[in-house]
């Protein structure tokens, strides 16, 4: 199966698990086992980071699955703080060569990063994965990874 075909049968799966559950942090933690499972090895770390409440210039980690993670990213630094900062869906190819790059793992060779809103376009969070191969992610994986994050 192709990966763009992944992604529309895991977004229809997703949706039909987390049916009627409200809670954030359940919906999150199942789209990122989801994730894992779907996706494997090329998933090194996925999870997680919440802008929090009382530092809204800050994330902090929330579900993942993976080596350990940062606990807090600022919005000033690694790729993390770049999508919460821009607000945009950020991959790169070789997180060595990202300037301010943050390695909580120093496995990690490519990363993509998306945002995830509420229903007012209010950022709640970003939706982190790393991987050990470089470029790893492309823009098959940004559209796919932000319909799923659409329906947090």
């Amino acid at each position: 199966m192709d990966k763009k075909q992944a992604y529309k049968d895991l977004a229809r799966d997703y949706a039909a698990v987390v049916a009627g559950e409200t809670n954030q942090i359940a919906r999150m933690a199942t789209l990122v086992s989801m994730l894992v499972t779907t996706f494997g090895a090329r998933f090194f770390w996925c999870g997680y980071y919440l802008v929090d409440e009382n530092k809204q210039d800050e994330l902090v980690i929330g579900p993942y699955q993976g080596s350990l993670g940062c606990l807090r990213i600022p919005f000033s630094r690694g790729v993390c703080g770049k999508a919460a900062r821009t607000k945009q869906t950020q991959i790169v190819e070789d997180v060595h060569a990202f300037a301010g790059h943050i390695a909580c793992d120093s496995r990690s060779n490519s990363e993509i990063v998306v945002p995830v809103f509420d229903g007012t376009g209010r950022l709640l969070a970003v939706l982190d994965v790393d991987s050990t191969d470089f470029a790893a992610f492309d823009a098959v994986d940004a559209l796919g990874l932000e319909a799923l994050c659409a329906l947090i």
